[in-house]
Order: structure tokens, then C-alpha cells, then sequence
């Protein structure tokens, strides 16, 4: 029978991972990441560590295949890659993200094992304090090693679930421990259903999803007393006209067009490279945008390409428009094997004998500060980065708002976009801050400081979202401390119980 429990154990496991993506947008079933996790954790005891690595394995090829196979969209019908060279790329990088929860299966046994043989914790307590604090640090790896990717990151299917409100406190890793132990608890509770036992795992739960629903009750910044109207603005430009010559000045008439109906608002943001051309090209137009805009006008803030004259780098920039002098954001967190290669020297040759297109973009400074816009300091990202907490942070508190912009038209109608939409709210509601999208074809949004959406644009339409926003101050926790409370608490659970047991031997 051992042959056929391991079977259903590894079945369980992918179906675990295939179900996960549910619990994220556009679905939205938050309890299913908890459901989820659980039966991967029930298939990692008992297990040797060999066996929960390959579980943990078969769980990410389910879950990264399920959610985030839309990039071969990007890479097949956008990057003009053959079909099968795209499908060997994106079987590969589910592959190499699989690693990460085999990793978590593999440490995390290995622990219980070593904690087990010494006797230092009785068993329902090994799963609930390695479990957790393992899948949260793997998480974290996952988000900075070779750059970084926290698609799918746990505590992201959780922003409008009460665990969401441990965000402002620990930044999304937060709301992925708190799901985790989640998950433990209620695994712990199905396997020891003793009275007084059981009781106390509820009760923990309980107490946790109380804690974080108080969170959401605490007003973590305050408003400022100063309001704008905004208008977003959705070109609905088709990723393969974008980029096209032709294409340049019926691109750059129809967001003028499209702005000029809205002069009369505060702060107005066309997406990322909306004028498909760099800063030198793109003068003449912004001269005539400035001359209509005057001294009293509206701050545009418009996406394009920057060339450097003396470095001759170019970069994926901002660039504001209107009274003053135009001010610059540069896009600091590049997306790898897109925007630039990593280990070029390595890997330059197999991407030129692969013929794979690729842009050579050069990264901004990390710590560029806030935009001056409309009176207020505004924090910018450019797509990918509004994906890394700690970065955006940087420029916070000063900043009293946050605009991201993006162009998701290379995911097609994939849930892409739905998922990077949930991760842009999660930075409005770690930094108690509004938050302004504005993307190419969707899915341009007003998030309010709760991480809710105020407004949202249809997509694949022209269309401009218009609304009225607050600014913002003060500084959320995470704002102030960043990652670093959740990773060193998640680090002490696993190595002060070791410690402690060394100790009572050593006496």
C-alpha cells in the first residue's frame, strides 16, 4: 500500500497547485490559498525529504503552470518567437519556479525531521511553527534571487480578505506568513480533533483573523486636506501597431485628443511608452502639449523611451510636461531577458543563435526621488516594479501618492492583467497611499489607501478614467520597517528551538 499512498499523496499535491491560482484575480477565492496549502502541507508530513521536494515540485508545476503560462502569449504571439522554442521557454520557467516550493517541501521536513529526532517540539507545533516561517522565507527568496518574481505570491489572494489588513503592518510576506499559518492551523485542528487540543488551534485561528481584521480598522496615514482630479489615459493601442513608424503621430494625436478634453484636471498620466519614440523625437510634440497646457494647466506625466546623449544608454522613462522644467523617472527594476540580458557574456550567444528579440534598456537609480506633480510628491513605477514592496517604499514617506503605469497588452486577454492589477493594489494598501494605473489597454484603475478600486477603465477601449483623490501622509509600519520584521521572526522560529534544546543539554 506504501506505493499507492505516495501516488495519491504526489496527485493531491498537483491538483493542490492547480486549484491555487483561484484564490488570485480575476477569481478572487481567497479561502482556496489556504484550502491549497494545507493539502500540500498534510502531503509534507510524514514524507521523507526527498519525497516532499518532489511534492513541492509537482505543486509549483501546477501552480506557476496554471498561473503565469500566459507568458508564452508574450514571448510566441508578441515576440514573434517560433511556437515550439516559445513553449520549450515557458515549460522552463514554470520549471525553474517549481524549484522554489520544492525547495520549502525539502527544508521544511528536513527541520521536522532534526526537531523530531530530538525531541525539542511536540508534533502538532512543528508544523505550525516550520511550515509557515519556511514557505514565507523561500517566498521572499523568490522574490529578490536573479532579480526577482513575486507573481503569485501568497498574500496577494488575500488583499480583500481579512488577513489582507496585516499588510500595512508586514507588507505582502505578512499576509503570506498569516495564510500559511492559516493553513497550519487548520491541518493541525483536522489531525488532532482532541477537545481541549482542537480548541486551541481554533482558537489561535480565531485570534489571528481577528488581528488582522483590526488592522483594517486602524488609520494608518492621514489625509492631507488637498484633493485632485486625475484623468487616466487608455490609448488601446495593439501591441503589434505599438512600435510600428507609421503608427508614431496617430499615436501621439490620439492621446493629445484625448487629454485635451480634460485640461481642466489636476494631474493627467498616459501609460508606459504611450509616445513609442524617444525623448529627443517626442520634443516637438511635448513643446505644443506644454504651450496648451500654460502655467495654470494640468501636470502630465507621459511615458517614453530616453536616450542619454553622453552615455548613449536609454532608458524606460517619465517624463512630467507642463509648468517648470520636465522632470524624469527611469525605470529601475528591469524585467530579465525583455528589457536586458543578465550574464550577457554567458548567455549572449545562445539568445543571438535562438534569435530571441530583445531590448537593452539600462536601469535607473534605486533611489530617485518622488516627482514633483500638482503640488503633491508622487512616487512612479513602470509596470513590473509596482511587483517589489521594498522599492516602492523607498520613496515613502515623502511621497503623498503613488502612480504606476504599464502596458499589459502583451498578455492578450489572459489573466494577467487581473493578477497585476491585484498586485498594484497591494502597494496602495501596504502605504496607506491612492494609487493611479494608468496602462495601455487595461486594466487602468484608482486604488484607494484600503487597496479597493475607486474607478476602473474597460478594457481594450480608448477611454480616459477620471476621478478625485486625496494625498497623503504619515508612514504605515511597513512603510518604516519594510520586510526585515516578518524575515527575521520567520528565521528565529526556525533556529531558537534548535537553540534552546542545545542549551538545555549543555547543562
Amino acid at each position: 500500500m506504501a506505493g499507492p499512498h505516495r501516488l495519491w499523496g504526489d496527485v493531491a499535491a498537483l491538483a493542490a497547485g492547480l486549484f491555487l491560482p483561484l484564490a488570485f484575480a480575476p477569481f478572487d477565492l481567497h479561502p482556496l490559498a489556504i484550502l491549497s496549502l494545507a493539502v500540500l502541507f498534510a502531503g509534507w508530513r510524514g514524507a521523507t525529504p526527498r519525497r516532499a521536494l518532489w511534492r513541492g515540485m509537482l505543486y509549483g508545476w501546477g501552480m506557476f503552470g496554471a498561473g503565469v503560462s500566459w507568458i508564452f502569449i508574450s514571448i510566441h504571439e508578441y515576440g514573434q518567437v517560433p511556437w515550439g522554442l516559445s513553449l520549450f521557454i515557458t515549460l522552463s520557467f514554470i520549471a525553474f519556479l517549481s524549484l522554489f516550493p520544492a525547495l520549502a517541501g525539502w527544508l521544511a521536513v528536513t527541520l521536522e525531521g532534526f526537531w523530531a529526532w530530538r525531541r525539542t517540539i511536540r508534533s502538532e507545533l512543528r508544523l505550525i511553527l516550520i511550515y509557515p516561517a519556511v514557505w514565507l522565507l523561500v517566498e521572499w527568496v523568490r522574490g529578490w534571487f536573479l532579480t526577482g518574481f513575486p507573481w503569485l505570491n501568497l498574500g496577494y489572494s488575500q488583499i480583500d480578505a481579512p488577513l489582507g489588513g496585516v499588510a500595512p503592518v508586514l507588507g505582502v510576506y505578512g499576509v503570506s506568513y498569516a495564510t500559511a499559518l492559516s493553513a497550519a492551523l487548520v491541518l493541525a485542528a483536522l489531525q488532532h480533533r482532541e477537545g481541549r487540543i482542537l480548541g486551541t488551534y481554533v482558537a489561535a485561528f480565531v485570534c489571528l483573523w481577528l488581528l488582522a481584521a483590526v488592522f483594517q480598522l486602524w488609520p494608518w496615514t492621514q489625509p492631507t486636506g488637498r484633493s485632485l482630479t486625475v484623468s487616466l489615459v487608455q490609448g488601446n493601442i495593439a501591441q503589434n501597431l505599438k512600435w510600428l513608424p507609421a503608427m508614431r503621430e496617430p499615436t501621439v494625436e490620439l492621446y493629445s485628443r484625448l487629454s485635451r478634453r480634460h485640461w481642466d484636471s489636476d494631474l493627467i498620466v498616459w501609460p508606459e511608452t504611450a509616445m513609442p519614440m524617444f525623448y529627443l523625437q517626442a520634443r516637438p510634440y511635448l513643446d505644443v502639449l506644454a504651450a496648451e497646457i500654460g502655467d495654470r494647466g494640468p501636470a502630465l506625466l507621459v511615458g517614453l523611451i530616453y536616450l542619454d546623449p553622453q552615455t548613449r544608454r536609454y532608458y524606460n522613462s517619465m517624463v512630467s510636461v507642463g509648468a517648470g522644467p520636465p522632470a524624469f523617472y527611469h525605470k529601475h527594476h528591469l524585467v530579465p531577458f525583455t528589457e536586458y540580458l543578465p550574464f550577457p557574456t554567458v548567455l549572449g550567444g545562445l539568445v543571438d543563435w535562438m534569435q530571441v528579440p530583445m531590448s537593452d534598456f539600462s536601469a535607473g537609480d534605486p533611489d530617485q526621488p518622488p516627482l514633483e506633480l500638482a503640488g503633491e510628491q508622487v512616487a512612479v513605477s513602470i509596470c513590473f516594479e509596482d511587483a517589489f514592496g521594498e522599492e516602492i517604499i523607498r520613496a515613502l514617506p515623502a511621497a503623498t501618492l503613488l502612480v504606476n503605469v504599464s502596458n499589459d497588452a502583451w498578455f492578450a486577454g489572459s489573466v494577467a492583467p487581473a493578477q497585476h492589477l491585484q498586485i498594484a493594489r497591494m502597494r496602495a494598501l501596504e502605504t496607506g497611499r491612492f494609487l493611479l494605473r494608468a496602462t495601455n489597454t487595461g486594466l487602468t484603475a484608482v486604488v484607494d489607501p484600503r487597496g479597493d478600486v475607486q474607478a476602473l477603465a474597460p478594457p481594450f477601449e480608448e477611454h480616459v478614467l477620471r476621478a478625485t483623490v486625496e494625498s497623503r501622509t504619515g508612514a504605515t509600519p511597513y512603510v518604516r520597517l519594510g520586510n526585515t520584521p516578518v524575515v527575521m521572526a520567520s528565521l528565529l522560529l526556525l533556529v531558537v528551538p534548535a537553540a534552546l534544546e542545545r542549551r538545555r543539554e549543555s547543562k
